[in-house]
C-alpha cells in the first residue's frame, strides 16, 4: 500500500530544482484558423524551432495532414479536449514522440482557440517507471520503508514499517520519532537522522531494540537529494532481526563455550599436581563464566591415595584447594578461604552431588541455604554477597567422584541455565581427568621418592677424622624423581670413601638402578680398590646393573678416597734404611691424601681453609665417560690436602640451568662456598653444625634454578687423626728378629693405648701376618697400627701377589695364618701398592 502525501502546501524558495526540469513541458496555442499564436521556450527546446519560425504558421506544418490530425480535430470539436501521442518532426528532421494534452478554449475576444501541452514521451515513461518502482517498494516490500522530510517528519511509510513501529500507518504521517518511539529509542533515532542529514553518510544495519523492547531491529538511514543535489529528507529501512540476533547470540555463546573449554584445557594441560590444577581451574572460570568459583577435593586425591568405587565418600571433609572471585572482601574470604575444610550433611545437595555424581543447579537463595548444613557461615556469606545462582558439579574420573566444582553468579549477572550446567559438567569432567592423572602421578612419584630415600644412606657413619653434611632434594613438582645418590663408606685405617652419582632417567626404574649401583660400589669399596679400578669394575657390571637390553645403564659417578694418615706401612718400605724400628714408631704430618676418579660427572670442589675468602675451586680430573660405555679407561688423581679443607660433591641438578653453560653454575657455586663453607672466613671456624648451615645456604641460593631435577649434595670437612692414633715400624728380613720385635712393639703399643683386653689375640694375628710375609718375600716389611673406632693393623711386603685363603688339612704344616686372621678379625683384606702389597685386618675394640 502506498503512503499518502502530507496535506497542505508550503512556499518554496525560488529557483529550486523541480520535476518540471526533468520532463520539459512545452506549450503552444492555436487560433481559430489553426495558426500558431504562442510558442513557449520549452517547446523550442524540445523540437528545435524558434518562435519566429513557427508563429503564424499552420500547425499542419509540424503535424502534416494525416488521419491523426483529423482525429485530433474531431475530438476537440466533440469533447473539447484530446490526449495522446504525437510524433512531431524535429527541425533536424527526426521524429520526436510527444505526450500531448490539448484543450479547446476561447480567447479574451470570445474566439475559439486551442491550448496544447507537449512532453517528451520517453521522459514520461522513465518517470512512470520510477514511480511504479517506488510504489512497489512501499507496497510489496517485507522491509519497513519510510521517507522523512528535512524536519524528520514521516511523509510516507508502508504497512511493514507501521507494524514494526506498533503504530498505525495513517498516524505516522507528519509525526517524528519522538511522537512514536520510547524516549531513549527516539533520542538515538534522532541523533542518527541528524548525522545523516548533516553529513550525507549513510548509516547501515544499526542494531536497535524494537519498540516494545522484546526484539531487535536492523535500521538503515540514507539521505535523499534531488538531481541538483538539494537535500529532500531521509529514507529509512527497518528489518526485524530478532531471530537472527538470537541465532548469532547462540552461535557466539557456543563459540565462547568452546573457547572456554580450550582455555581450561590449556591451563590444566601441563600440570601434574592437584593444588595447581585446582587453582588453575578456578581462575579460568572467573570472570568469564562465573563471579565466584571454589574447587573442593577429597583428601585421598590430594595425597595420592587409592579411591575405591564402593564406600562412603563423605567420611572426611573436602579441602578447598582452588578459589577465584570477581571481587574481594571479608565475605569472600569467609566463603572462599583456600585450604579450608568443607563439611556438609549427607542430605545437603553438596552431599548428594558427591555421593551420586549428579550435578545440581540452585536457582534461588532459598535453595542455596541447603548447600551444606544449617547455619554454615560460608553459606551465609554467599547470601550476603548476593549470590542467586549456583551450580555444584562433580569432578569425576573413571566413574569415581574426586571432588566438587562450585560456581556461582551474583548481583546483576544472568542466572545459570541448563546449557551452562552442561558446559560446567564438561569442564568438570576434563578437570577430573587431570586431577586423577595428578593423583596417580603423585602416587608413583611418592613411591619413587620413598624407594630412593630407602636406598640412600639413612645415617652416614664417618671416621673421627671427617665431618660430613648432606642433602637430597627430589625434583620439584612436575618432574619425576631421578637417580641421584651419594654415600660415605668408612674404610680400613681411618680412611673414608665419598661417592656421588646420577643415573640418567627418572621414575621408579632410575631409583631402582641407583640402588643396585650403590650396592655394587659399596661392595667393591670393601675390597679397598683404588678409585679408577673401582670405577672400571663397576663399568664391567653395567649389563648386570641395567634394566635390560632396552634400558641400558648410563650413569655418572665420582669416587674419592681420603686418607688422613698417608704414611702407610707399604710407604715405609720405600724409605727403609735398616735403622732401629723404634725410631719410626710415632709420626703425624697434619696433611691428608685425597685420591679421586670420575666417570663423566661434574667436577668436585675443594674449599681450602685460610684467611682468604673465596678459595673454593673445582678439582680438574680426567673426565672419563659415563658408566655403561664399553672400553672406557678411568684415571685417578692424588693430591695432598690441608687439614680442615672441605670437599664438596654434588649432582648436576645443583648447578645446571637452562640456557647457560654448566661451568657458569659451577663458578657460581664456588663463589658461594667461599663465603659460607667452614674455615673460609664467611662461615666461622670449623665446628659442629657449620657444615649443616653451609648446605642450607647452598640449597636456598641455588636450587631455584634446578628445581626440575633432583639434587644430591655432600660436604665433608677433612681432618686428621688425633695425636698418637697411629704407629708404624719397618723390619729387616731376619725372621726370628722381625717376629719377636713386632710382637714386643705391638704389645707395648696396645698397653700404651689401654687396650690390654685385646692384646693376646691381636699380637697373635700380627705374628701370623709377619711370619707369612717373611716366609714368602725374603725382603723388608712394614707394620702399621691405627686406632680409631676399631683397630687397624697393616703388614706390607715387597711381593705384589695377594695371599690366598685356603682350608688346610690335618697333614698340612702351613696355610693356617690367613684363616686364623679371617676368623678372629672383623674383616681383612689386601691391596696392591707401588712397592708390593699390604695385608690388613680390623679388630673390634671393646
Amino acid at each position: 500500500m502506498s503512503g499518502r502525501p502530507v496535506e497542505g502546501a508550503r512556499e518554496e524558495d525560488e529557483g529550486v530544482s523541480s520535476l518540471l526540469d526533468v520532463l520539459r513541458v512545452g506549450m503552444l496555442t492555436l487560433d481559430a484558423e489553426g495558426r500558431v499564436e504562442l510558442w513557449s521556450p520549452m517547446a523550442e527546446a524540445i523540437l528545435g524551432y524558434s518562435a519566429s519560425e513557427v508563429l503564424g504558421t499552420p500547425y499542419t506544418r509540424l503535424l502534416g495532414h494525416g488521419r491523426l490530425t483529423q482525429r485530433v480535430r474531431r475530438s476537440l470539436h466533440r469533447q473539447g479536449w484530446w490526449a495522446g501521442i504525437l510524433r512531431v518532426r524535429h527541425r533536424d528532421g527526426h521524429l520526436v514522440p510527444l505526450e500531448c494534452r490539448s484543450f479547446r478554449l476561447r480567447d479574451s475576444g470570445g474566439l475559439p482557440c486551442v491550448l496544447a501541452h507537449l512532453v517528451e514521451a520517453e521522459r514520461v515513461r522513465e518517470v512512470e517507471n520510477d514511480l511504479a518502482a517506488l510504489d512497489a517498494l512501499f507496497s510489496s516490500n517485507a522491509l519497513g520503508v519510510g521517507i522523512l522530510d528535512r524536519e524528520q517528519r514521516y511523509v510516507r511509510v508502508n504497512e511493514a514499517l507501521a507494524r514494526l513501529d506498533h503504530y498505525p500507518l495513517e498516524q505516522h504521517l507528519g509525526r517524528t520519532a519522538h511522537d512514536i518511539f520510547p524516549r531513549d529509542l527516539a533520542r538515538e533515532a534522532q541523533r542518527v537522522q541528524d548525522e545523516v542529514l548533516a553529513t550525507g553518510r549513510s548509516a547501515a544495519d544499526l542494531v536497535m531494540p524494537s519498540v516494545d523492547g522484546r526484539g531487535t531491529r536492523s535500521v538503515s538511514y540514507s539521505r535523499i537529494t534531488d538531481r541538483a543535489g538539494n537535500v529532500l529528507g531521509v529514507s529509512i529501512a527497518v528489518m526485524d532481526v530478532t531471530e537472527q540476533q538470537r541465532a548469532l547470540e547462540k552461535a557466539e555463546a557456543a563459540r565462547e563455550r568452546l573457547s572456554l573449554l580450550d582455555d581450561v584445557g590449556v591451563a590444566l594441560g601441563d600440570l601434574l599436581d592437584v593444588r595447581p590444577i585446582s587453582q588453575a581451574l578456578a581462575a579460568a572460570l572467573v570472570p568469564r563464566f562465573a563471579d565466584y568459583t571454589g574447587v573442593m577435593i577429597r583428601q585421598a586425591v590430594l595425597h595420592g591415595g587409592e579411591l575405591l568405587r564402593t564406600g562412603d565418600p563423605m567420611t572426611r571433609p573436602l579441602s578447598q584447594l582452588g578459589v577465584a572471585a570477581r571481587r574481594q572482601g571479608p565475605d569472600v574470604d569467609r566463603m572462599l578461604l583456600q585450604g579450608q575444610d568443607i563439611a556438609f550433611e549427607r542430605r545437603s545437595f553438596f552431599g548428594r552431588v558427591l555421593s551420586t555424581g549428579v550435578p545440581h543447579l540452585a536457582a534461588s537463595q532459598r535453595e542455596l541455604l541447603e548447600a551444606t548444613y544449617p547455619g554454615d557461615p560460608k553459606v551465609q556469606a554467599a547470601v550476603d554477597l548476593g549470590i542467586h545462582s549456583l551450580m555444584t558439579v562433580p569432578l569425576r574420573a573413571r566413574g569415581i567422584v574426586l571432588g566438587l566444582l562450585v560456581v556461582s553468579r551474583a548481583g546483576q549477572s544472568e542466572p545459570f541455565d541448563r546449557e551452562d550446567l552442561a558446559l560446567a559438567t564438561e569442564i568438570a569432567d576434563r578437570a577430573g581427568t587431570s586431577l586423577d592423572n595428578a593423583r596417580l602421578y603423585a602416587r608413583e612419584r611418592e613411591a619413587a621418592v620413598m624407594l630412593q630415600r630407602s636406598l640412600l644412606p639413612r645415617e652416614v657413619t664417618a671416621p673421627p677424622s671427617v665431618r660430613v653434611a648432606y642433602r637430597y632434594v627430589p625434583g620439584a613438582v612436575g618432574a619425576e624423581v631421578g637417580g641421584d645418590w651419594f654415600d660415605v663408606i668408612p674404610l680400613a685405617g681411618g680412611r673414608v670413601a665419598f661417592v656421588v652419582g646420577d643415573v640418567t632417567g627418572h621414575g621408579l626404574r632410575a631409583a631402582a638402578t641407583m640402588g643396585r649401583l650403590r650396592t655394587a660400589v659399596r661392595t667393591l669399596a670393601a675390597l679397598d680398590l683404588r678409585p679408577e679400578e673401582l670405577l672400571r669394575r663397576v663399568n664391567d657390571l653395567a649389563d648386570d646393573l641395567s634394566q635390560g637390553p632396552d634400558d641400558p645403564l648410563l650413569a655418572t659417578c665420582l669416587y674419592a678416597v681420603y686418607d688422613p694418615l698417608p704414611r702407610s706401612a707399604a710407604g715405609l718400605l720405600a724409605g727403609h734404611d735398616g735403622a732401629d724400628p723404634d725410631q719410626d714408631a710415632h709420626w703425624y704430618s697434619g696433611r691428608g691424601v685425597l685420591t679421586l676418579a670420575k666417570a663423566g660427572h661434574v667436577p668436585p670442589l675443594l674449599v681450602v681453609p685460610g684467611e682468604d675468602v673465596g678459595r673454593a675451586r673445582p678439582l680438574h680430573l680426567p673426565s672419563g665417560t659415563p658408566l655403561g660405555l664399553d672400553d672406557v679407561p678411568f684415571e685417578s688423581v692424588e693430591l695432598e690436602v690441608e687439614e680442615g679443607s672441605v670437599l664438596v660433591l654434588y649432582t648436576d641438578g645443583l648447578v645446571e640451568s637452562r640456557g647457560e653453560d654448566i661451568m657458569d653454575g659451577v663458578d657460581r657455586l664456588c663463589a658461594l662456598l667461599g663465603r659460607v663453607a667452614p674455615g673460609t672466613g664467611g662461615g666461622g671456624p670449623p665446628g659442629a653444625g657449620t657444615l649443616e648451615d653451609a648446605c642450607d645456604a647452598v640449597l636456598a641460593t641455588l636450587e631455584s634454578g634446578s628445581e626440575s631435577d633432583d639434587v644430591a649434595l655432600l660436604m665433608a670437612q677433612l681432618g686428621g687423626m688425633p695425636e698418637g692414633s697411629a704407629v708404624s715400624w719397618t723390619f729387616n728380613a731376619e725372621e726370628g728378629y722381625a717376629v719377636r720385635r713386632a710382637r714386643r712393639l705391638v704389645r707395648a703399643t696396645l698397653a700404651e693405648w689401654g687396650l690390654r683386653a685385646v692384646e693376646d689375640e691381636v699380637v697373635l694375628l700380627v705374628s701370623e701376618l709377619v711370619t707369612n710375609a717373611l716366609r714368602y718375600t725374603g725382603g723388608p716389611l712394614g707394620v702399621r697400627m691405627v686406632r680409631g673406632t676399631s683397630l687397624l693393623v697393616e703388614v706390607s711386603d715387597p711381593l705384589p701377589a695377594p695371599p690366598r685363603e685356603r682350608a688346610p688339612t690335618t697333614e698340612d704344616e702351613g696355610g693356617r695364618g690367613i684363616p686364623l686372621v679371617a676368623g678372629h678379625s672383623r674383616r681383612w683384606g689386601s691391596r696392591q701398592g707401588a712397592r708390593g702389597k699390604t695385608v690388613w685386618f680390623e679388630y673390634p675394640l671393646p
